[in-house]
This record gives C-alpha cells, sequence and structure tokens, in this order.
C-alpha cells in the first residue's frame, strides 16, 4: 500500500498543458519579442515570422576552450523544440501594439531615414520594405513624409564614388547610371545630376 501512495499523482500533473504552461509559453513569447525589439525595429510581418520561427534547437559549446579545441567538444546536445501556438504569437503581437512597441508606420519612417542616409535610393528601399512585409500603402505614405531630396542624395553619392566633376563621357557616364540604378535611385533623379547640379 506504500508503494501505491508513492507512485500516486495528481490528476491535473499528468496533463503537461495545464494553464500554467501556456502563460509560460505565452512569457517565453513576449521575452523574445523584446529581445527581437530591443536589438533592432522590427515590422510586424517581420516580428510575427520570427517568432513563428522557433529558437535554435541544438546549444553551442559555451567555454572558450571547448570552441578552441574540436577534440574537447562535448556533441551538441539536442534540446526539446518547443511547439509555438500561433495565437499566442498573434496575442504578443497585439500586446506589442498596446505598449507602443510595435509600429509599421514608424518602422517604415525610421527605416527610410537610416537606409537613405547609407546611400540608397527610394526605389531599393520601397522593395525591402516590401520584402519584410510592410503594406504598400504605408510605405508609399512614409516616402511622401520623409524629408529626404533624392536627386541631392543621388548627386552626393555619384561624386563620392566617381568624382567631381562627374565624367560625361557615354562609357564612364553609363557607369554612373548603372551604379545609381543597382543603389535604387529613380531614372529621373540619375538624370538631375547632370541637368541640375552642372556647375
Amino acid at each position: 500500500m506504500t508503494q501505491d501512495t508513492e507512485n500516486y499523482q495528481e490528476p491535473s500533473s499528468l496533463f503537461s498543458t495545464t494553464k500554467d504552461d501556456q502563460a509560460k509559453k505565452l512569457n517565453n513569447l513576449i521575452a523574445r519579442a523584446m529581445r527581437l525589439l530591443g536589438q533592432r525595429d522590427h515590422g510586424e510581418a517581420e516580428l510575427r515570422r520570427k517568432l513563428l520561427t522557433p529558437p535554435q534547437p541544438f546549444s553551442r559549446p559555451s567555454s572558450y576552450k571547448a570552441r578552441q579545441n574540436p577534440d574537447s567538444r562535448r556533441q551538441a546536445v539536442p534540446k526539446e523544440v518547443e511547439e509555438i501556438d500561433p495565437e499566442q504569437v498573434e496575442e504578443v503581437i497585439a500586446y506589442c501594439y498596446q505598449h507602443d512597441w510595435l509600429d509599421d508606420a514608424k518602422f517604415a519612417g525610421r527605416y527610410i531615414s537610416g537606409r537613405s542616409n547609407r546611400g540608397l535610393g527610394a526605389q531599393r528601399i520601397r522593395s525591402e520594405l516590401t520584402q519584410k512585409g510592410v503594406d504598400k500603402e504605408i510605405i508609399n505614405q512614409a516616402l511622401e513624409e520623409c524629408e529626404v531630396d533624392w536627386c541631392s542624395k543621388a548627386y552626393e553619392l555619384a561624386t563620392h564614388k566617381f568624382g567631381q566633376p562627374l565624367p560625361t563621357e557615354w562609357k564612364e557616364k553609363s557607369k554612373v547610371l548603372r551604379y545609381l540604378l543597382y543603389r535604387g535611385f529613380f531614372q529621373e533623379e540619375i538624370q538631375s545630376i547632370y541637368r541640375d547640379f552642372e556647375e
């Protein structure tokens, strides 16, 4: 009889998906979202995609010595991969919106500012934001509201790369054209650097 009482378990402990487990998973997802948003801005679609992707299942060797000596490494032990509930991810997205951590319009504005400062044109930035899942209307509005003079940006980039005065021979001029098109500037902006900035 003592053996039966030792093996006895409460009925609630037999189920692994209790409310406490669900709350723990939700808290882990919120912590993960905070970590991702703390590293850099994300759009809603990008954050959702990352939250729906389970964390890496294998642990890395933690010590410096283990990384330097491959023979002394312990075999990576697979961790149990938690299943991610899409409904909980939607709750986390809503929670992020409630706390003003997530806003696609603000994200698009900051993204445009950062990428234009790195010498990219509106066309390339629009493409990148579309790939990140930002709505086209939000992208268009953010591009209209941004205070970037794309013609001046194209001119600065061209003179930095090719020197001043800009080349006027067809062969060299085509290099400038290709370079600026690759960087995401429109044809009109590229033509304006020869038309508007001539000395």
